[in-house]
């Protein structure tokens, strides 16, 4: 696999044409983007027979990176302020449509929808890429628009949007649209997308357990823990998302149990049921409050 110096460097290279675009979002690109290919690393080997994409490839690796690292920046956009509102909303336009962005210092998101797109295995992974694009940012917008608002959402409704906002259906997409997972056909069956939404939600409550400490120390309210403390004061938030989250498992586990997927679909959902313990722990400046993982 390409050396970590190497990818990084490429990440931020790219990077440094939008606006706003940090070292971290880089780092934390590549950090996490590792942890999913090294997970499914045999089960791609494999694959390979039958798509000629090799695991290995460094063109489709860093095209993968950078997916990351545009969705690290667009969260941030939202939570942050990294741009003003009408460059998001021309932004947040061009990924979700495929087109160049119409303001200037965004050159990168046409650049990365372009190699995506002649990239692509098949191309109705890219065709969904850009729809699930369209929902990842209208989720961060929801909820960055209720956190902020006078009235507060359900834990139902929270979680519901949540689901997108995660992005790990992007993640996803974007793998088999670099790979030939054969994510398209996948979608067609009910179990799968099944799996789809259950390790989504376990992702959004791994999310929100580990960062809590974080988003609470900055005033972010677009959290479960912080959202349910804001309707029941005296709620014991963590034992019910940690109830919450093992039940999600099991009924996850349940589904994998009687499906059969193809590789390296089992080998992928277990690594992102476990990304939580695996990647989040080495991720001190994204998720933690402080280096001993307060969170």
């Amino acid at each position: 696999m390409i050396q970590t110096e190497r990818a990084l460097q490429q990440v931020l290279e790219w990077g440094r044409s939008l606006t706003g675009f940090a070292d971290e979002h880089a780092v934390e690109a590549v950090r996490g983007g590792q942890y999913i290919l090294q997970s499914i690393h045999l089960s791609l080997r494999d694959t390979s027979a039958r798509t000629g994409r090799d695991p290995q490839d460094e063109t489709l690796i860093v095209a993968f990176y950078r997916e990351l690292a545009l969705l690290f920046w667009l969260d941030d956009c939202n939570d942050l302020g990294l741009i003003a509102p009408e460059q998001l909303a021309a932004v947040e336009q061009a990924l979700g449509q495929g087109v160049p962005c119409a303001l200037p210092g965004f050159e990168g998101c046409a650049v990365l929808r372009g190699s995506l797109a002649a990239l692509a295995y098949d191309r109705r992974d890219y065709a969904q890429l850009l729809d699930d694009t369209r929902c990842y940012c209208a989720a961060l917008r929801a909820g960055h628009a209720q956190a902020a608002g006078a009235e507060r959402w359900s834990y139902t409704e929270y979680l519901h949007n949540g689901i997108d906002s995660i992005a790990y259906a992007n993640v996803l997409c974007c793998l088999s649209l670099l790979w030939g997972l054969d994510m398209a056909t996948l979608r067609a069956r009910p179990a799968f997308r099944q799996v789809l939404r259950l390790i989504s939600a376990i992702g959004r409550l791994q999310n929100d357990l580990h960062g809590r400490d974080k988003d609470r120390s900055a005033g972010e309210a677009d959290n479960a823990a912080i959202l349910l403390l804001q309707h029941y004061p005296a709620m014991p938030v963590v034992e019910f998302l940690n109830d919450e989250l093992a039940g999600h498992t099991r009924m996850l586990d349940r589904v994998m149990a009687k499906e059969r997927f193809p590789a390296p679909w089992g080998a992928l959902i277990e690594a992102m049921a476990a990304i939580r313990a695996q990647y989040y722990q080495t991720s001190t400046s994204r998720y933690r409050s402080d280096a001993a993982g307060g969170g």
